[in-house]
């Protein structure tokens, strides 16, 4: 894990552990599907600023401004430190848990699932919210 941005204190450490867990308890899905995750020997999860995530969400997806969370297939999860700390007070969350869930969203991007239709969007965010229960100890 690496924190390029420097505008918000986050606590390095405490992601890890919670991402390799979190890659742990992603693997136990889908099981027999040879996925992206599964071919990965590393997943690097980058925490950046808007203002990078903005000029990402651009290059690589033809939209303005910043989002919350970009994977890409090699292995690589970009998190906009700023947008998770602005959806974590309009959601109710704190700041490690909008962490934590965009963590899983990338892992589960990597892993074959997408949000693309509200079928597969709902299965996204079931599997998201178990693979949090689990992983925050609350199963």
């Amino acid at each position: 894990m690496h924190n390029l941005q420097r505008k918000i204190s986050v606590n390095v450490a405490e992601l890890e552990k919670f991402a390799d867990n979190a890659v742990q308890n992603s693997l136990q899905l889908h099981q027999r599907q040879r996925t992206d995750l599964r071919k990965l020997r590393k997943v690097f999860v980058w925490l950046i600023s808007d203002r990078r995530m903005a000029l990402l969400h651009r290059k690589f997806l033809g939209q303005s401004g910043p989002t919350d969370v970009l994977t890409f297939q090699h292995g690589e999860i970009f998190i906009s430190v700023e947008t998770a700390r602005c959806h974590a007070r309009a959601f109710g969350n704190s700041l490690v848990r909008e962490l934590n869930l965009y963590i899983v969203h990338g892992l589960l991007h990597l892993h074959g699932f997408d949000d693309q239709t509200p079928s597969k969007a709902h299965k996204m965010k079931v599997a998201q919210e178990k693979i949090l229960r689990i992983c925050s100890g609350t199963l």
